[in-house]
């Protein structure tokens, strides 16, 4: 784990898309909670599940290596990231991707930020799976 203040200085240097290689270091729970991923960092990387295909047979496996794009961080300290493969990526994921994070396109490239703690409806939001936040345009 790292300090908070070190945890800020990365998370600054990050950018939505940015390229990392990376290893499948866990899968613990194959097909539910997501695979976490060492990039080299001294924070921790996870793809969470939903960004995974719908089988775990097709989960990249531990000793996996591959790009992995950075997808979002918050002040939780680990960067969450998705396949670049499309092989590792839900086969919906454009879909997914304009239902969820409309904005992710003219994201890529910019810093990532710290947006502070979720709210609850912002949580509520994010853990629905039948369409956007509640509050979302």
């Amino acid at each position: 784990m790292v300090t908070d203040a070190e945890w800020t200085r990365i998370r600054r240097g990050l950018r939505f898309g940015q390229v990392f290689e990376g290893i499948v270091v866990k899968v613990p729970r194959p097909g539910t909670i997501g695979i976490f991923v060492d990039i080299g960092l001294s924070v921790g990387g996870f793809v969470d599940g939903l960004l995974l295909p719908e089988h775990s047979d097709d989960w990249p496996a531990e000793g996996t290596v591959a790009d992995f794009e950075v997808w979002w961080a918050d002040s939780r300290q680990q960067i969450r990231l998705k396949p670049s493969d499309p092989r590792y990526l839900r086969s919906d994921f454009t879909d997914f991707a304009r239902r969820f994070r409309p904005d992710w396109p003219s994201e890529l490239g910019r810093t990532v930020r710290d947006p502070g703690p979720a709210t609850r409806d912002e949580m509520r939001g994010t853990l629905r799976l039948d369409g956007p936040p509640a509050n979302s345009p």
